[in-house]
């Protein structure tokens, strides 16, 4: 038993004035067939030694064996559940309304009612997902007031941008994760920071840096670098396309944090990207001699146009004697046109 708080007042269990604890007792239940021990709180008379358990308590302890339940099977507690809910600004009602269940189950579940296994994945996976928040918010587009549609959907896009860098680092290495061959990755992990730095250092360096031909200049700088130290700069895999080496998931790598580029409209329907360096992003992880390797490419080809820079690729024994859209193997790198 330990002693909360004391407090002098008239006991109801021996109906005299004196000072009452409120203290804390480790009690064990069975609750669905599973044994539970958990911390409950009482009323204590010294006097008559017995135990009180108010009408308030009685909700507190009841909650407190259910969430010592929740925790033995690894469920979420009633206040994870509560700030789930309050991560998003969402009342009980519209946060059921949300999810499509009955309109006061949340409220059950903060208060007495234990969640079965579905419904708290659902809770786990808005919990790490804002996006996933964000579908089902506009599935209830409707159902819940305009006014509050609006204030979740603001708070659920600012936590979405926040990790809208990791889903796409995620996405990244989870397609990458099947190029763990030498001769696919250049010898190394794909090492995104060092993507990002690449291309800030490229953008910083050649003037009208469009997307094809940056490509084409990554792909240069990391097969000069392996053909010189044996292994490439970022781990990058390229495959052969019509308009030469491009790297995997290169849309999704241009997302990145810390890639820069304007928007450019050529013609009537035509939109390219043209980058730029981010001036808050400083070059920590390039080696002096991934560096060397950039500075040559750059030499080399700063002054191509895009479509000098293709032919230059498609001359390449690396782009002729690999097959069209296939994996541009590193063992090439031995006939690279460039020293």
């Amino acid at each position: 038993m330990k002693k909360i708080k004391s407090e002098e007042k008239l006991c109801l269990i021996c109906m005299t004035e004196h000072e009452v604890d409120t203290v804390e007792v480790i009690e064990t239940e069975i609750y669905k067939d599973e044994e539970i021990s958990f911390v409950a709180t009482y009323e204590y008379c010294s006097l008559a030694d017995e135990f009180l358990e108010k009408e308030e308590m009685i909700k507190l302890n009841d909650l407190a064996m259910k969430d010592a339940y929740r925790r033995k099977m690894d469920l979420l507690t009633s206040d994870e559940i509560v700030k789930i809910r309050e991560k998003y600004g969402v009342s009980q009602k519209d946060f059921s309304e949300i999810l499509g269940w009955g309109k006061a189950t949340i409220t059950r579940y903060e208060n007495h009612q234990v969640q079965d296994r579905a419904h708290d994945d659902v809770l786990r996976k808005i919990d790490s997902a804002p996006n996933w928040f964000l579908e089902m918010l506009n599935r209830a587009r409707g159902r819940i007031s305009d006014k509050a549609f609006d204030k979740y959907y603001r708070i659920a896009n600012e936590r979405y941008k926040k990790k809208r860098n990791q889903y796409l680092i995620d996405a990244i290495q989870a397609k990458y994760a099947d190029f763990d061959i030498e001769s696919f990755n250049g010898g190394v992990k794909l090492n995104l920071n060092k993507v990002v730095e690449m291309i800030n250092y490229l953008a910083a360096k050649v003037e009208s840096l469009h997307k094809v031909k940056l490509m084409k200049m990554l792909w240069y700088s990391d097969y000069l670098h392996y053909k010189r130290n044996g292994v490439s700069i970022s781990g990058l895999v390229y495959r052969a396309l019509p308009m030469g080496a491009v790297p995997e998931e290169c849309n999704l790598i241009v997302e990145l944090d810390g890639v820069e580029f304007d928007t450019v409209i050529y013609g009537e329907d035509m939109v390219g990207y043209r980058f730029k360096p981010d001036t808050g992003l400083e070059i920590k992880e390039l080696t002096q001699s991934e560096i060397d390797a950039l500075d040559d490419v750059i030499e080399q080809f700063g002054d191509f146009n895009t479509e000098q820079i293709v032919e230059k690729m498609h001359n390449e024994d690396a782009y002729k004697y690999t097959g069209s859209n296939c994996i541009i193997p590193f063992t090439f790198a031995e006939n690279l046109s460039i020293d």
